[in-house]
């Protein structure tokens, strides 16, 4: 059964790009998309049985994916959250712990791992 996966990305090729190989390689579904922390929050909050994985990068073109994380820290304990980032520093990763997310991914050299943590995961759904 795919993870059925919300993404929280402003570049859409990225996006895009993301989403094509997620679903190729690590047994997703997308089941939509936001590129502010507005929409991402609503989405999210409203559709709480609606995703197993979201997956949101930090700097967005309204808000931040901090503001996200946040919104979703009572979601259910099945379902995941990743930040995935070019800004993955020490300070990031550790503020984002405190924030409940499950992993997070740097954009530029970590793809590989998020693959295996989506695999891993839809291989438990």
């Amino acid at each position: 059964m795919p993870l059925r996966t919300y993404i929280v990305e402003d570049n859409p090729t990225i996006r895009e790009n993301l989403v094509a190989t997620l679903e190729e390689l690590a047994n997703i579904q997308a089941v939509g998309s936001a590129e502010t922390e507005n929409e991402g929050k609503a989405w999210l909050t409203e559709n709480g049985l609606q995703w197993d994985l979201a997956i949101i990068d930090l700097f967005l073109k309204q808000g931040s994916g901090l503001g996200i994380l946040h919104a979703c820290k009572d979601r259910a304990p099945g379902q995941k959250l990743v930040v995935l980032s070019n800004y993955a520093t020490p300070d990031i990763r550790k503020r984002c712990a405190q924030l409940g997310v499950d992993a997070v991914f740097d954009k530029s050299n970590e793809i590989d791992a998020l693959i295996d943590f989506c695999v891993e995961h839809s291989s438990r759904a």
